[in-house]
């Protein structure tokens, strides 16, 4: 018997045929490999697609929207919806329309609904054009976060994949949600809310039938079946809506029926989202966003930002700042105005005006302009001074004086004899400023006014007691705001939250108090700052019933008009002047009226707080050691002896606004370099109240003043008696007759 290889056997049970030439062995090898790729290509997509943390997103890339305290919102950027709706404030009807319009299958799918994509090519067919789309709204939510527009079998492949994602994350209920407030419905509407105030000036909820399927149709083609530009082909796509939905059980034929004989009539509104509200404020919140996320965050966008700014203030900031550049601005020529209201308790900036007209200049001159705070920079000097133990009730001589070649004079050209602090501040007496400056040092004075919020550099220097360094508004006003909360000082800011796509919190504000100045100080500085307001040149700032503490200034030639003043739950700082740095006939007594027009506005209804009592003056001890300046020349004069002030009457006050000011002012010689810092091109002044001394040295420590004493001409915020044109020759000086105000004098606002 002979036997046969296993070979020969194995052969003769396949049929004589190797393993590998059988249909089974190919066709599992074919399905194998098919699964093996599909799993690859399942996996190579999946790889490109968004973290699935990223699902839950809320908003579009590219998106910016600004919110003031209240919510309300400011202003948008990309393509945002301006209002987000909750699902259950979007009518019923609505609802349903875009689902039997756009996918009839919603509620059974699983993100792709494959016989909506074949009842989609079949009708597809049959009409000869593209009349209906195979996309789930799932799909279509897809496409709107997270995908181009492309029209590529990749995309259309992620599209499917990422749908079946946001399935299995997101509830059908929040699905449909984020959809109806996404998507794009045209004329610049994004979300059902949008388009019904863009075509219809309505609110969701006040929607007809058939207005409602003219929104949902606009789905698929807004450009073909906009009503505005296609009328008839909106009402053929309304009727097709309207068909479907009584198809689907939603409505009735009698209720369809109504609503195709109901007319389409328009009622066209710009889309709420290109609306800016505030532009000073939420330009500046633009330009500080980069501070607290980074810029890979900022370039994807879809950024939701809260903010401090409480609305009704910012209104009523806006009248007051219009209503004084309408009336003074007119007589006391200014054309400019800014101004800012912070809560100096937690640095929330509540109100900011940075001009006239941001339509025509965009330039901040809140956060932007470098002035010469005048003036208002004596409270940092006083408080210094306070701080270094001295007493408001130490007096000082108000008389000729010249140090180191610098020579402060008041603005009035008249001398006081013995003076207390208190007085000189209320006063505004520019001598005894400087030698309260000299006693406590240039060093513990720059250092409690950057303690207290000035950031700008200021300059050790005699002329710094007057104000010649330059600051802006936002962090004088800050800086103020430190005496008000009894020394302690916060930054100020305007954003509070920051969200990112997905609604997520990604940075909150948390800027802690430091402390800048010992309460007690803080509390002494008020009080004599108080008496400012009350009995000296801040008098058209009180409040009726309130207490309120404050500090008027002006630069030379009064280019620079100032008042920043405070109650205990609120500062508000006001600049009124010309970009191009013109003398203005002004006064800081305007400042304060257009202070006080905010103010008694903004305080209404708000709770009535006292500042803290003075505390004792005996026996305290200085919180900051003083360091006093040894100058090199010091020449002190009598009164009696100096020529210039004998029968010198109190004119060119700050408040006179006389021309003849200026002549007196010009005929002193005086050196001009161009400003190249961010304000507008003008004369740089280095010395007190900004003019720099023929001779003066541009060194930074008063040995390098010129010691050629010169007498000059400064501000001062005293308010002496306002002089009439009859009044300034020496013939009517001796008159027994009473003046007679001018009309600029009548027109001005009645002073306190």
């Amino acid at each position: 018997m002979k036997i046969l290889p296993s070979r020969t056997k194995a052969n003769r049970s396949t049929g004589g045929k190797p393993f590998y030439r059988r249909l089974w062995f190919w066709a599992g090898l074919g399905v194998g490999g098919g699964i093996v790729a599909l799993i690859y290509g399942i996996n190579s997509i999946d790889r490109t697609l968004p973290d699935q943390s990223e699902l839950n997103a809320i908003l579009r890339e590219q998106t910016l929207t600004i919110k003031a305290a209240d919510g309300s919102i400011l202003q948008q950027q990309g393509e945002a919806t301006r209002e987000q709706l909750k699902l259950e404030q979007i009518p019923d009807n609505l609802k349903k329309a875009f689902i039997a319009s756009e996918d009839r299958r919603f509620k059974q799918h699983n993100g792709v609904d494959p016989q909506g994509i074949v009842r989609a090519g079949l009708n597809n067919l049959r009409s000869q054009g593209v009349v209906e789309g195979g996309s789930t709204i799932t799909q279509q939510l897809t496409r709107i976060l997270f995908l181009k527009q492309e029209q590529t079998i990749w995309r259309k492949l992620k599209e499917v994949r990422l749908a079946q994602k946001l399935e299995q994350e997101l509830t059908k209920d929040q699905i449909l949600e984020r959809y109806l407030n996404l998507v794009y419905l045209g004329s610049g509407a994004y979300g059902v809310a949008d388009a019904a105030w863009v075509y219809f000036s309505k609110s969701p909820d006040q929607l007809t039938l058939a207005e409602m399927a003219t929104i949902a149709g606009l789905a698929p083609a807004p450009s073909l079946y906009a009503p505005d530009r296609n009328p008839e082909a909106a009402i053929r796509r309304r009727n097709l809506v309207l068909l479907r939905m009584q198809e689907d059980g939603v409505i009735t034929p009698e209720q369809r029926q109504a609503a195709i004989q109901e007319p389409l009539t328009l009622k066209s509104s710009l889309p709420k989202r290109v609306q800016v509200e505030s532009p000073y404020f939420t330009s500046y919140i633009q330009k500080e966003l980069p501070k607290y996320v980074s810029a890979n965050v900022l370039k994807s966008g879809g950024l939701v930002v809260e903010t401090t700014l409480n609305p009704s203030w910012q209104k009523v900031a806006e009248e007051a700042v219009g209503k004084t550049l309408r009336n003074q601005g007119r007589w006391e020529n200014f054309k400019q105005a800014a101004m800012v209201a912070i809560d100096p308790r937690n640095g929330e900036i509540k109100a900011m005006v940075g001009g006239k007209d941001f339509g025509k200049n965009q330039f901040n001159r809140v956060t932007q302009a470098q002035r010469q705070p005048g003036s208002t920079f004596k409270g940092f000097v006083y408080a210094t001074a306070i701080a270094s133990g001295k007493s408001p009730y130490d007096s000082y001589e108000d008389s000729p004086f010249v140090v180191d070649g610098y020579e402060p004079k008041n603005y009035s050209e008249n001398f006081h004899g013995s003076m207390n602090m208190r007085d000189a501040l209320t006063r505004s007496v520019n001598i005894i400023a400087v030698k309260v400056l000299i006693d406590v040092g240039f060093t513990p004075t720059i250092k409690l006014a950057h303690d207290m919020g000035i950031k700008s550099e200021l300059k050790p220097t005699y002329s710094l007691a007057l104000g010649s360094n330059e600051v802006n508004l936002l962090e004088l006003t800050s800086a103020y705001g430190s005496f008000a909360t009894q020394g302690l000082h916060t930054e100020p800011h305007g954003i509070t939250r920051i969200f990112n796509r997905q609604g997520k919190v990604i940075w909150s504000a948390n800027f802690n108090s430091k402390r800048a100045l010992d309460a007690d100080s803080a509390a002494i500085m008020t009080w004599m700052l108080r008496n400012v307001v009350e009995a000296g040149t801040g008098g058209a700032a009180q409040l009726d019933n309130r207490p309120v503490a404050g500090k008027t200034g002006t630069s030379d030639e009064a280019r620079d008009l100032w008042f920043i003043g405070y109650i205990p739950q609120m500062v508000t700082g006001v600049w009124l002047g010309n970009d191009d740095n013109r003398p203005t006939d002004g006064s800081s007594s305007s400042a304060a009226y257009t202070w006080h027009e905010f103010m008694e506005k903004a305080v209404e209804g708000m709770p009535v707080e006292k500042f803290p009592k003075r505390p004792k003056l005996e026996g305290r001890k200085g919180t900051i050691k003083a360091q006093s300046i040894k100058p090199k020349q010091v020449l002190n004069r009598s009164i009696a002896s100096d020529d210039d002030s004998e029968g010198e009457s109190a004119r060119n006050s700050e408040d006179s606004g006389s021309s003849q000011r200026r002549r007196n002012r010009r005929s002193y010689s005086q050196d001009e370099q161009q400003s190249s810092d961010s304000t507008p091109r003008r004369r740089r002044r280095d010395a007190y109240g900004g003019l720099r001394l023929r001779g003066e040295s541009n060194s930074s420590n008063s040995s390098g003043e010129s010691s050629t004493p010169r007498r000059r001409r400064v501000e001062s915020d005293s308010p002496p008696p306002r002089r009439t044109r009859s009044e300034s020759s020496p013939s009517n000086s001796s008159g027994s007759s009473s003046p007679q105000p001018s009309w600029r004098d009548r027109l001005r606002p009645p002073k306190d």
